[in-house]
């Protein structure tokens, strides 16, 4: 495969998904309102909640709202993640998915692709998450924002990356519910993206702590929290670089159709 044919088709792929995405400004707006409602609703009813179990320095609205940014930019990513991967199983119930990965490109690469595009597009949201926000009392420096670009990048492919993974396990769009219920929403709130990590322990629900201390999404938000305070958490970043490799090569033998669950069935058409 030579680099120029292997560009081009990178490009025809996230060209592809930007474009659909581009003629769904329903999807940008959904994208915006589900965090936005979490951090101005969210924040003002259980402030006081979490003034006196957390204390300072998130005993103020503002200041909790500052807190649970990081997880509720990590929302905007898992939730566009998934929806890749619904649109991945719309594409297979209609072909698309198997004349892709019929070209003559290695699978690896089209499935990187995809991952690329449903990467590019999460880092967007987050973006314009992100400035949203500043006109509802977040109040960022610049140069923390910058530091925090490329984890925010890597945290989005980690969850593309799922995605890929899911959608080698859904077959048909009406089992995608249950992707909300026992993927999505365990992942979100089992995690800190609303509440500190310590707390969990503290308070003595030991199962759940032990639980978000091996959730993936837990540790890209602690790591876009670090960095959007001007740090880097290495062992976070570590993890999440890792489950990025790891959901990739699971949703590639997932897509092999002699090893994988997408194989194709004896003496049968795909």
């Amino acid at each position: 495969m030579k680099t120029a044919h292997a560009i081009r088709a990178m490009s025809a792929v996230v060209g592809r998904e930007v474009r659909s995405f581009v003629r769904q400004p329903g999807r940008l707006f959904s994208a915006l309102v589900r965090p936005l409602l979490w951090l101005v609703v969210f924040a003002a009813g259980f402030q006081n909640v979490f003034g006196v179990a957390i204390a300072p320095p998130y005993e103020t609205y503002i200041e909790y709202k500052v807190y649970v940014l990081p997880g509720l930019l990590g929302m905007a990513a898992l939730f566009n993640g998934m929806q890749s991967s619904l649109a991945m199983v719309y594409d297979r119930e209609m072909g698309l998915m198997r004349l892709l990965l019929t070209a003559p490109l290695p699978r690896a690469w089209i499935l990187a692709s995809k991952m690329m595009a449903g990467a590019l597009l999460s880092f967007l949201q987050m973006l314009a998450f992100l400035v949203v926000s500043f006109f509802f009392g977040i109040d960022l420096q610049l140069s923390n924002i910058l530091l925090a670009l490329p984890v925010f990048l890597l945290a989005a492919l980690m969850l593309s990356a799922l995605g890929l993974v899911l959608s080698v396990y859904v077959k048909q769009l009406e089992n995608f519910a249950g992707t909300m219920n026992f993927v999505i929403f365990p992942m979100f709130f089992i995690s800190t993206a609303l509440y500190p990590l310590w707390k969990l322990e503290e308070s003595g629900a030991r199962v759940v702590h032990a639980l978000a201390s091996v959730n993936p999404f837990t540790h890209a938000v602690e790591a876009i929290r670090f960095a959007l305070y001007g740090q880097l958490l290495p062992s976070s970043l570590c993890i999440v670089a890792g489950c990025t490799g790891a959901f990739f090569c699971i949703a590639l033998w997932g897509y092999d159709p002699q090893r994988g669950v997408a194989r194709r069935p004896a003496g049968g058409k795909p």
